[in-house]
């Protein structure tokens, strides 16, 4: 089941709700006010809808500087304490080096190739330890 929430600000950036997961696809550009709206957005989504997981696509962005990333790891923050995991997804080869080369850190954010691997992460159900130490699962 697949809804576009409707967004309580702006709505400039859609928030798609995919069952339990909510799904972000940034394009562009992230401007101060947008984000701050956005991190409304997703943390009402969270609580409203009981979502257990966040994919924020990056895939259509071309700078990530330390406003982005500072952005994405408060996005993680809330949505850790709102009990969601946050996978970030698409993440560009030069994305990633210009993050290093800025010292970002994203700390509480999991990443994935794409949005459908990130889509696997937050819907995969944590396999719980056996007595004496085995997995589930494993022999």
């Amino acid at each position: 089941m697949t809804d576009r929430l409707p967004a309580p600000g702006t709505g400039q950036v859609p928030v798609l709700r995919l069952g339990d997961v909510l799904l972000v696809t940034l394009q562009g550009d992230l401007y101060d006010g947008t984000a701050e709206q956005l991190q409304q957005d997703i943390g009402e989504a969270i609580a409203h809808h009981t979502a257990t997981g966040v994919v924020i696509d990056v895939s259509g962005v071309e700078i990530v500087d330390s406003f982005l990333g500072r952005v994405l790891a408060e996005i993680a923050a809330k949505a850790r304490l709102l009990a969601a995991q946050t996978v970030v997804a698409g993440m560009r080869p030069a994305v990633a080096i210009t993050m290093v080369e800025l010292g970002l850190t994203l700390p509480g954010l999991r990443t994935a190739l794409t949005a459908e691997d990130a889509l696997r992460l937050v819907t995969a159900r944590p396999t719980l330890p056996r007595p004496g130490g085995a997995q589930a699962g494993s022999r």
